[in-house]
């Protein structure tokens, strides 16, 4: 679509480009909306396994209304409700919740989803499944669980050379939805130069936010003195974002949680500063920092806009359920 508006070139004032579309994918929005409703249908606490979504401002504003966010299911006392992340789990965690005596709602995102029954479709089948992300990642755990005799994780094209199948004739990719799409195909690229008859999933599994985010980033990277992405450091898709604006001619890139953390040095000499956002990011952090660049002179604003965004999802079905609470209870009741 490009740009919506132009600004000369010559006797240029200091501008901000903002990409469009930025911030809240349709899985990140279902998610944090679950975790609300779940508080406002059941009453607090309602337990998350993990963060809900990667990004500091989210979990603790969510914290505030009542949710409590652990590390394992196990960690949740009987009896209880706990809700797992966007980011999916493994099987053994939803048998964790049941052996725990804990009603669950599964604010998996819908793509995670269909990942996480693609690996299974193919463990049937026998294939080896070879899945590119990265090592300890939390949805990388919960797809790796989905078949763990058949998944080998490829952390990117140098895993290529130990990687070994029982049938190079019966091999299939897949991969972590919030990579670098760039990085991705490069990895694949070297695993079909190994396994020519490497089969590619029926539908590619980067998600389509973390590709339209990258696209946006590409596009004004090159016009931009400076790169600003706000979202976590244990943001997969965020971090992706800085990488992708480097390489595509950014000079410099630095990922932010909040304003504050912006470094007033690196706006010397820069006239120019691209901003966009995680798939995790609300957009009121995007506007603190629009504020904060408006007070350091940067008050022209030019969006970059590559794509539009309609796709959403509905809630997670167990929040269709008034009586969930009362169930979590009768759990402890059928000791």
């Amino acid at each position: 679509m490009g740009r919506m508006t132009a600004t000369p070139a010559t006797n240029r004032p200091k501008r901000v480009l903002l990409a469009a579309p930025r911030g809240y994918c349709a899985g990140v929005d279902r998610a944090v909306i679950a975790v609300e409703k779940a508080l406002e249908q059941y009453g607090a606490p309602v337990y998350v396994r993990h963060e809900i979504v990667h990004n500091k401002y989210v979990v603790q504003t969510l914290e505030r209304k009542g949710a409590i966010f652990v590390d394992q299911a196990t960690e949740v006392p009987p009896g209880n409700i706990v809700m797992f992340s966007a980011h999916g789990v493994a099987p053994t965690v939803h048998e964790e919740a049941r052996e725990g005596r804990l009603k669950t709602i599964d604010a998996t995102c819908p793509l995670v989803t269909k990942v996480h029954k693609e690996a299974v479709r193919f463990a049937k089948e026998d294939f080896d499944i070879l899945l590119i992300g990265h090592e300890g990642h939390e949805e990388v755990i919960g797809t790796s669980g989905e078949a763990p005799d058949h998944i080998q994780l490829v952390d990117g094209p140098e895993d290529v050379a130990k990687v070994e199948v029982r049938d190079p004739s019966r091999v299939v990719w897949l991969s972590q939805t919030t990579l670098s799409v760039d990085e991705t195909m490069e990895t694949v690229d070297a695993l079909k130069e190994k396994f020519p008859q490497l089969i590619s999933p029926p539908s590619d599994d980067i998600c389509y936010a973390t590709q339209n985010r990258q696209l946006a980033i590409k596009e004004l990277a090159g016009d931009s003195e400076l790169v600003i992405v706000v979202g976590s450091k244990n943001s997969s898709n965020s971090q992706r974002m800085v990488d992708v604006a480097k390489q595509a001619g950014a000079p410099a890139a630095y990922l932010v949680d909040f304003a504050s953390e912006i470094d007033e040095s690196w706006l010397e000499g820069v006239t120019s500063v691209g901003l966009s956002s995680g798939a995790s990011v609300p957009d009121v952090l995007v506007q603190e920092v629009l504020e904060w660049l408006s007070e350091r002179g940067y008050v022209d604003v030019e969006l970059v806009k590559t794509a539009d965004e309609s796709l959403t999802f509905s809630l997670p079905k167990e929040l269709r359920n008034k009586d969930l609470r009362a169930e979590a209870a009768a759990l402890l009741e059928s000791e």
